[in-house]
């Protein structure tokens, strides 16, 4: 039975780039695998999977590929022709294709970056209202100095691992497939150290405290984070070392609660302030501000002060002071506070609907309402 002819089995044009021939086959060998057949049809796939990989033998390599260009089958026949399915497994069919997938050749020692750390901070309101620069101790690994991240004791280097011979990977039989994966005695590195350094033991990094001063921008919230390009865990073969985030926590303050950028406070007025209005100062946190009071407030009035909350972050401006004050009702009294009230009291008394309206309306509505009911 003649053959096919190879560019055709392999669906491409004679003109069809050494590349685009390896993507083709790389197709044609997952589509024709006979590991994915079953049956009576594992027998016809094994026979075409054969006549595909006979044709990329041929036209992958290139001097075969120009001999099959001039004379066709016949200029194969005497030596220069394909190995043959017979003679291969599976495996070396896709080795070419999965050497690519899993890097071919000498392995190069994988650069990894240095691992992320992450810091809680914790400051104070004023602290996060107006920045500031805070010294932190942090345990970290970085490069042994006495090896210089080799691991090798000083004067010696790693040696090329015997194993894998330097490749950093061996390669594994699994049924039809060759899978490479990291060797097993150095670990993918390619190099075993014979000498340790006495300091790092061989891992070429060591834990140490590391103090780092830390600047914290003005309105930082609970949450925010600050990084520090670098200032991770070291990386592994001389890659880059990770990140520090520095998360920030704020304490609780005596005087004020945050939202956002806005600050707010309760103040407690007494009864004459309430009732007749004046002004009082109340502390913000870069000192004392004057809040006046109206006449006739009454308890859960909130007064604004522009511009006297916390910087916005990465934003111009400030947020404001939120007052919100609460009548206090006098406690311990004397005899003569006693019949003071009184007397205000009988005043207020003969010109309720004037003096207290909210208490006259509510008044209105609970009788109203019992009348009703009791009818």
């Amino acid at each position: 039975m003649s053959k096919r002819d190879y560019y055709e089995v392999l669906g491409i044009g004679r003109d069809t780039s050494p590349e685009e021939l390896k993507k083709v086959y790389r197709k044609l060998a997952m589509k024709f695998h006979p590991d994915r057949h079953q049956g009576n049809e594992k027998t016809a796939i094994e026979e075409q999977f054969k006549e595909i990989k006979e044709a990329y033998e041929i036209l992958s390599d290139a001097n075969k590929r120009a001999v099959y260009d001039r004379h066709g089958h016949a200029g194969l026949s005497n030596g220069g022709g394909h190995s043959g399915f017979g003679g291969a497994s599976f495996a070396d069919a896709f080795g070419d294709v999965f050497g690519d997938i899993f890097g071919g050749g000498r392995a190069r020692q994988q650069e990894q970056r240095g691992a992320d750390l992450a810091y809680q901070m914790v400051l104070t309101l004023e602290e996060a209202a107006f920045g500031c620069e805070k010294d932190i101790h942090i345990p970290k690994h970085v490069e042994c100095v006495t090896c210089a991240g080799s691991g090798a004791k000083h004067g010696s280097q790693p040696i090329t691992c015997h194993t894998c011979d330097g490749y950093g990977q061996v390669r594994m039989q699994q049924g039809f497939f060759s899978v490479q994966q990291a060797c097993p005695t150095c670990a993918g590195q390619g190099k075993v150290i014979k000498d340790k350094c006495h300091k790092c033991h061989g891992q070429g990094v060591v834990k140490e405290n590391k103090t780092l001063a830390v600047k914290i921008p003005a309105g930082v919230d609970n949450g925010d984070r600050v990084r520090m390009n670098g200032e991770g865990e070291v990386g592994a073969n001389k890659a880059p070392a990770g990140d520090l985030y520095i998360q920030m926590k704020i304490k609780a303050h005596d005087l004020f609660e945050r939202d956002g950028a806005d600050l707010t406070c309760e103040v407690p007025i007494n009864f004459s302030l309430a009732a007749l209005g004046g002004e009082l100062r109340v502390a913000a946190l870069d000192g004392w501000v004057s809040l006046k009071i109206p006449s006739e407030t009454q308890t859960g009035r909130i007064f604004r002060i522009r511009g006297k909350g916390i910087k916005r972050l990465q934003q111009s401006g400030f947020g404001d002071l939120l007052c919100r004050v609460v009548v206090e009702t006098p406690v311990a009294l004397s005899k003569k506070h006693q019949a003071l009230l009184q007397e205000l009291a009988k005043e207020c008394e003969e010109s309720v609907q004037k003096t207290t309206p909210k208490y006259y309306s509510w008044l209105k509505k609970m009788n109203a309402f019992v009348d009703r009911i009791t009818k």
